[in-house]
């Protein structure tokens, strides 16, 4: 594979580190799905060790990350590029459907909606505050019911009416849900209606005044329940596409992003290569008393020697 050039996109997530190997085309030949763990660095390292051990010799020619994470990772790895989520969910729900004019994210622990016009976003919005209608909850009640996640979306697909629940908010629908249970309603019939419950919650909150026109796709980890696909459907009114890996798209948007900046800058990459899972790597904050912004200053270390701080306002704390 070294004579190969090959990309690599990373998305560290606040539930999932993902990781997509792109050949130089562009198209996927491997990705790494992780449970971030609350620990970012440990588990980035352990993803590109699986990709060093499956293969031999990769070289790297051009890293982007992305996610809540993804100043940590492209310090921590020397990325070319580091872009938001917008950009890289954009840039890679256009390659799987180029004339894509709405995307919708949903994540474990955050959503968010992308407006595309022409191959460009245009608006977006996105919600992190509330539990209701991510991964994180739908898990939860996953748990709870005592059902595999793998068949939740299943179980709402066999529903002849779904319930009513409320879902604006995870505990009152979570109420609503062993309410109806109470009440002797089936479990298919509760689940149908907590998916739709949340496909309302999403578009009132997330989607509110945007124009959701077709072609529609649907990514992130939700995507893999098919209750909620056909809720989002039956509430649009259309078809909601879902790409072969939508439980990486933010990693694969990272990807073609590096690679677009490395061919068109003719630029050699930044990557430290595969032996930064040698490295030791840790944190440090602290909170400056200098003004009364209280800045919470991070410090980030490889193998003792400072590489990068950031949360500061002024210039002070500046890294070296």
């Amino acid at each position: 594979m070294a004579s190969e050039k090959y990309y690599l996109g990373v998305d560290v997530g606040s539930v999932s580190t993902d990781l997509a190997l792109l050949d130089s085309f562009g198209n996927l030949v491997e990705k790494v799905y992780l449970r971030t763990r609350g620990k970012p660095v440990e588990v980035l390292k352990e993803g590109l060790k699986f990709l060093e051990d499956k293969y031999p010799g990769l070289e790297i020619d051009g890293v982007g990350t992305t996610g809540s994470g993804r100043a940590l990772a492209g310090v921590v790895l020397g990325a070319d590029v580091v872009k938001n989520e917008i950009s890289a969910h954009a840039v890679a729900a256009s390659r799987i459907i180029p004339d894509v004019k709405t995307v919708l994210e949903i994540g474990g622990q955050d959503s968010k909606i992308i407006i595309i016009r022409d191959g460009i976003p245009v608006d977006f919005a996105m919600n992190s505050v509330c539990a209701a209608g991510t991964g994180s909850f739908l898990d939860q009640q996953a748990a709870r019911l005592e059902i595999p996640i793998e068949d939740f979306g299943n179980y709402a697909l066999k529903a002849r009416t779904p319930v009513r629940i409320a879902g604006r908010c995870s505990v009152f629908a979570e109420s609503d849900m062993i309410h109806k249970q109470q009440l002797g309603y089936g479990l298919p019939e509760i689940i149908a209606g907590l998916c739709e419950a949340m496909v309302r919650n999403y578009l009132n909150n997330v989607g509110k005044g945007k124009e959701i026109e077709p072609p529609v796709v649907f990514q992130g980890g939700v995507a893999a329940n098919v209750g909620i696909k056909a809720a989002f459907e039956k509430e649009l009114g259309c078809k909601v596409h879902v790409p072969e890996y939508y439980d990486v798209m933010g990693a694969i948007g990272a990807g073609i992003l590096a690679r677009e900046y490395i061919l068109e800058n003719k630029k050699k990459t930044n990557f430290k290569g595969f032996e930064i899972t040698d490295f030791a790597f840790k944190t440090s904050s602290f909170e400056c008393d200098g003004c009364p912004n209280h800045c919470e200053i991070v410090n980030i270390y490889e193998n003792e020697k400072l590489i990068a701080r950031w949360g500061y306002q002024c210039a002070r704390w500046e890294a070296v």
